[in-house]
């Protein structure tokens, strides 16, 4: 994997990006022609935005998990969402696909209201929210990803078969077609439920954490699967806590805690003081750089969901 000059890996696994100005001059001078760059940047992605979340609020009880997020993101562009546990990344993609109320605000695709087939957007949930326990086989899985197109009383067409054998392909699981799903490993079903969500044919897919607790076999496919997926001109969006991943691997970064911190290109996102912002005392700067501890989070963080 590719990584810029200011980026590295600790040994012990942390990310740690180091700050650096882009743009010569004074630092004062450097922040405000990055604010101007960045004002550029956001207005001509805003207006091809196929993706918009207007001023989303979602409660938990009293918790307030959300807090008037809003985001435009342009048509095949694939971003990160990250933060801290808690930051209510999970609650962002479920919202985006009607799992939870939204308390306030709206969130439109192609203009329309989300939910519609028309604009078909798929989900992958983090693993552990799915009881693998279910008597069901890899083909039987990734057909549920035609559900929105045919639903759930009309028998499967040839177009269905086809679109399901070609995401089966697709993520290497055509050898496993017929294998229960309780049978694989942790990377093998995270593979299947992508490939469920590819069967959608989606404009807009949603990734909640999909490098982590996977094999290698998995990360490596799941990357170039969306690699693939840019050439096709699919939205993406995905949820993580690599910042390294994030720097170099896609378009825009939306750094959230509960609120968006920043967001636009990883080089204006992920700074010194946007991920200090957001990660808060798991955040740590030495010698310029700044090094999130994943370890232990803060006391009185909210559970993600």
């Amino acid at each position: 994997m590719r990584r810029r000059p200011d980026e590295r890996r600790s040994a012990e696994g942390v990310a740690v990006i180091r700050d650096r100005p882009q743009f010569a001059g004074t630092a004062a001078a450097s922040r405000e022609a990055l604010k101007a760059h960045e004002a550029l940047a956001v207005a001509a992605h805003e207006a091809q935005a196929p993706l918009d979340v207007d001023c989303v609020s979602v409660r938990y009880g009293g918790d307030a998990v959300l807090q008037e997020v809003s985001i435009k993101v342009a048509h095949g562009a694939q971003v990160a969402v990250v933060g801290p546990n808690g930051a209510g990344k999970s609650t962002l993609f479920k919202a985006l696909v009607g799992l939870l109320p939204v308390r306030s605000g709206r969130i439109l695709v192609h203009g329309r209201p989300a939910g519609g087939r028309a604009d078909p957007v798929a989900y992958v949930p983090q693993r552990e929210e799915i009881d693998w326990r279910f008597p069901v086989n890899v083909t039987d899985v990734v057909m549920m990803g035609r559900y929105g197109r045919t639903g759930w009383l009309r028998r499967p067409g040839s177009a269905d078969r086809r679109a399901v054998a070609d995401a089966l392909a697709l993520m290497d699981l055509s050898g496993l077609a017929r294998r229960p799903i309780s049978e694989l490993s942790g990377g093998q079903q995270q593979r299947v439920f992508l490939a469920r969500a590819l069967a959608q044919e989606p404009h807009v897919l949603l990734l909640d954490e999909p490098f982590t607790g996977v094999d290698v076999t998995a990360r490596q496919k799941t990357l170039e699967v969306l690699a693939t997926l840019r050439e096709r001109d699919v939205t993406v969006l995905v949820s993580t806590h690599d910042l390294e991943l994030a720097a170099t691997r896609f378009d825009r970064v939306v750094l959230l805690n509960r609120r968006v911190i920043a967001q636009g290109p990883p080089a204006y996102v992920l700074t010194t003081e946007h991920i200090s912002e957001a990660f808060g005392a798991q955040a740590h700067v030495f010698q310029g750089m700044v090094v999130i501890d994943e370890c232990c989070p803060p006391p009185g963080t909210i559970e993600e969901r």
